[in-house]
């Protein structure tokens, strides 16, 4: 039973960090940018929101309750980072990210809905027959916090190093980091296939 647990906590948290994961890295990116440490309640309650949704899509395509196309999935979890960094850079300097606290939340609940969609089909690998799904799911889900949690700490250092040694302005730290991330995610929509 421990063994599982582990076993599922690292499945979990290899979700998250893994480098063919880069999809997720770049929306926990773009979603913790805006923030310093003294927002930790803040950041925690959207990672913990979006695995939540994360973790809600898991569970209902284990059981077999929806079925989405994996080219759709393929589209929509780029498009979500997209989504983010536009708001990132449109909003970059305003107090949007304080005061919009609904609309975040509401955003990191939906794209945790659809990002759960697209590790369904792994998530079948890593259960093993013997096991409770629905407690294995929670096991991954509690990995999958605890890498996001390791990427948005990064991120928040990185941003605190940056806007206190090297003097960068939160405005253009914000937009210069989800341009970059903006950049990146492009191709994964151009080349997506559900337009081949």
């Amino acid at each position: 039973m421990i063994d599982n647990f582990i076993s599922n906590l690292q499945d979990g948290i290899y979700h998250v960090l893994h480098i063919n994961a880069y999809d997720h890295i770049l929306f926990l990116i773009v979603l913790t940018v805006p923030y310093l440490f003294k927002d930790w309640k803040r950041v925690l309650l959207l990672i913990t929101v979006f695995t939540a949704g994360h973790c809600l899509t898991l569970s209902l395509a284990t059981y077999n309750v929806i079925s989405v196309n994996a080219n759709v999935i393929s589209f929509l979890i780029p498009l979500t980072i997209l989504v983010v960094a536009l708001f990132n850079i449109f909003t970059a300097g305003k107090k949007t990210h304080h005061t919009k606290i609904g609309l975040l939340f509401f955003m990191a609940l939906f794209f945790g809905l659809i990002h759960g969609l697209g590790f369904a089909d792994d998530l079948s690998n890593l259960i093993t027959a013997t096991e409770n799904k629905f407690i294995a799911i929670l096991e991954i889900a509690l990995g999958i916090e605890i890498g996001q949690l390791i990427i948005a700490f990064i991120v928040i250092f990185l941003s605190f190093i940056c806007q206190t040694i090297f003097r960068f302005s939160k405005r253009d730290w914000v937009m210069v980091i989800s341009a970059i991330v903006l950049g990146s995610v492009l191709p994964l929509l151009i080349n997506s296939q559900l337009f081949s």
